[in-house]
């Protein structure tokens, strides 16, 4: 039976790690598309995560252009956050269900980063056709949608002014929804 202080701290541990899970995963996202460093909102990344992220960069190198110390520190939070949630609830865990979980957990975040994104740009693309790369925002969410949308767009070229092809890969980001959750019945 839980009791509304385990339902409470389960809630602001969700929120807390979730928070600054999300942080390192964008922060990571957003060297891996090589998007503006010096864009206000990732310099607000770096300060946020910098904490966490220097000193595992000292001990743990960077792989063929992908910062692993990124990787490591997502996959140590996001572990945490479940081991602290089912410990709440009166579980004990062993560690390798506890990672399998935690890139689970990423892998489905990751989709629905890039399904948002996705479904944002072509949003604001109504509202500002053209006006995408004059602020801030707008320039991440191209920089993060494009590597997805080029492939897409050369498979499905505009229909009569149309661009198609976000939805291609919003179909796509679906398909692999569905696996995950196939894989792990």
């Amino acid at each position: 039976m839980t009791t509304f202080f385990t339902e409470a701290a389960a809630l602001i541990i969700e929120v807390v790690f979730g928070l600054y899970i999300l942080a390192v995963l964008l922060r990571f996202l957003f060297q891996l598309v090589r998007a503006d460093f010096y864009n206000p909102i990732s310099q607000f990344l770096v300060a946020l995560t910098n904490p966490l992220l220097k000193p595992l960069r000292r001990v743990i190198p960077g792989m063929y252009g992908i910062d692993v110390a990124s990787l490591v520190l997502l996959i140590a939070l996001k572990g945490l956050e479940v081991f602290l949630i089912f410990s709440l609830g009166g579980y004990a865990l062993e560690p390798l269900p506890v990672i399998i979980a935690a890139v689970v957990d990423l892998l489905r975040l990751t989709i629905n980063i890039f399904f948002y994104a996705i479904l944002l740009r072509v949003i604001l693309s109504w509202f500002m056709p053209y006006g995408m790369h004059h602020n801030p925002a707008g320039d991440l969410l191209v920089s993060l949608t494009e590597p997805l949308m080029r492939p897409a767009r050369r498979l499905i070229p505009p229909v009569g002014g149309l661009d198609l092809s976000p939805i291609v890969v919003l179909v796509v980001l679906q398909l692999l929804q569905l696996a995950l959750a196939h894989l792990l019945r």
